[in-house]
């Protein structure tokens, strides 16, 4: 691979997105961070991508604004209580029988539509997602059949596939990853995941609920991984 290709990566301020920026990076990439102003209800997260993409150096950083709360439908865009305290049983079922309040109808579908515009105007040809098929919640767009799809999809939709181009290329380096060799990876490379938050319902000042489906995966991979997590949860959880 040629040194410094630009790529674009999904930069939500969580624990998988910042370790895809160092990956990357690694990898030879200068990154173009690409966040997104929902409507979601943790828009903590906004200050922490924000966060990452200074101390990381990014080559650039750009938040799109949508209102995804137009449609609701999710407990992270409407009036719905996040989950609480379920069980790693319940989070692992089968996601024809139990997709959690949680998931954002289509989300990584519209986020991937802007990232695939925006690499367009960038010359970028690859694009970089952290969905996760392990420790995940049960969201049907986190697989990796999804994102062979979508790729698909990408290089029939856009001008630069079409002639030629561009060969849009959607990598997932943490899909078969568990949380806990996803936050090895990261320390390895350097990350400071104290820079991060991952919580779906943070309180005011931005801790942590630590019982969120969210923190609860967090939480399992830095104990897993024999870390400690750096961010502070709510009644020092």
């Amino acid at each position: 691979m040629t040194k410094n290709k630009k790529a674009i990566v999904l930069l939500s301020g969580g624990l998988d997105s910042t370790t895809c920026v160092a990956i990357a990076q690694a990898g030879g990439y200068d990154v173009v961070g690409l966040s997104f102003d929902y409507g979601q209800r943790h828009t903590i997260e906004l200050i922490a991508a924000a966060r990452v993409a200074e101390v990381m150096g990014l080559t650039n950083h750009v938040t799109a604004k949508i209102d995804l709360r137009i449609f609701g439908g999710s407990a992270l865009t409407d009036d719905i209580d996040v989950p609480k305290s379920r069980s790693g049983d319940e989070m692992s079922k089968n996601i024809t029988s139990d997709i959690p309040v949680t998931y954002v109808p289509a989300r990584n579908t519209i986020f991937l539509s802007f990232a695939l515009a925006f690499a367009e105007t960038q010359g970028a040809s690859d694009i970089f997602i952290g969905v996760n098929a392990l420790d995940f919640s049960g969201y049907p767009d986190c697989r990796p059949e999804y994102i062979n799809a979508y790729e698909a999809m990408a290089n029939l939709a856009t001008k630069s596939g079409v002639e030629g181009e561009q060969t849009i290329k959607i990598h997932t380096p943490l899909i078969d990853m568990t949380k806990a060799e996803i936050i090895k990876k990261g320390q390895e490379l350097g990350v400071d995941y104290s820079l991060t938050t991952s919580c779906y319902d943070p309180a005011p000042d931005g801790a942590s609920c630590g019982r969120c489906d969210a923190c609860h995966l967090r939480l399992k991979g830095f104990r897993e991984a024999g870390r400690t997590d750096p961010v502070a949860y709510i009644n020092d959880l």
